[in-house]
């Protein structure tokens, strides 16, 4: 693996018809910031080989968006990506490492944002990237890693919805 996109889905409604969490859909401006991040990742040049999408209707949802943008990818829903540890993400990971180029991980908050700043710890990464980074992981941002020979996740981009168009990040 060369590159890797650790995404949390994008904005959901706060609640699902039936109650439960992981039938929250997409809210109306959550499916135009994953149109638009699909479209930012593509213009980019960051196209996944791979996807790892929570089973959650959110993260269907997003990927389904952001795919739009990216072309033909090789997708796989796992019900273990739902609210998911960072230990838990990073196996997923490392179970792909030498079958693609490019994945891309759409999974949900903490554990999505603390396996990134993980990565950005173990790369000795510049203090005010720590900082941004601590700063919180917005709904629908992507944080962009490229993979180095050692196999370290270095940090090459942190795209929110509202830096590549103008919304707000939440």
């Amino acid at each position: 693996m060369h590159r890797l996109i650790l995404m949390r889905h994008a904005k959901a409604e706060r609640d699902a018809p039936s109650g439960r969490d992981q039938d929250r859909p997409l809210s109306p401006r959550g499916q135009a910031d994953a149109v638009l991040m699909g479209r930012a990742l593509a213009e980019r040049g960051w196209r996944p080989d791979r996807a790892l999408v929570s089973t959650a209707t959110r993260t269907r949802q997003t990927w389904d968006l952001v795919q739009e943008g990216l072309g033909d990818v090789e997708v796989r829903t796992d019900p273990a990506l739902y609210n998911a540890s960072p230990e838990t993400l990073r196996r997923f990971v490392e179970a792909s490492e030498d079958e693609v180029g490019c994945l891309i991980v759409v999974a949900h908050n903490p554990g999505i944002h603390l396996l990134a700043v993980e990565y950005l710890t173990e790369s000795a990464a510049s203090p005010s990237v720590l900082d941004r980074m601590s700063g919180g992981f917005p709904t629908g941002a992507a944080a962009l890693f490229g993979v180095d020979v050692a196999g370290r996740c270095v940090h090459e981009g942190f795209l929110t919805p509202k830096a590549v168009g103008g919304g707000a990040d939440e």
